[in-house]
């Protein structure tokens, strides 16, 4: 579980950072899910925009991101998710 003040530092790094992936109007696929899973073996951080055709709530796509991948979440605001999981050896360092 993340503290308080490791949300606000992840999300000063993800501020900076384009979205990796859109959640269009499929809404969530399991190739979704498992691209996104794929690509905590070489990012700790991933970003994701949910598109306006999108029929799903952001709030309940980044719930069901985190639980399939194994993730938190960092961050929803609007349209956007952020997620973190730690890599075996992390090269984001938490406070």
């Amino acid at each position: 579980m993340l503290t308080g003040k490791q949300k606000r530092y992840l999300r000063s790094l993800a501020a900076t950072e384009n979205a990796m992936f859109q959640i269009g109007k499929d809404a969530l696929s399991d190739n979704l899910i498992r691209t996104v899973g794929q690509s905590f073996n070489t990012h700790e951080l991933v970003k994701v925009k949910v598109l306006k055709t999108c029929p799903v709530d952001p709030k309940e796509l980044a719930f069901d991101l985190s639980m399939n991948t194994g993730s938190e979440i960092v961050q929803i605001i609007g349209h956007t998710i952020v997620l973190y999981r730690p890599l075996d050896h992390p090269v984001i360092l938490l406070p």
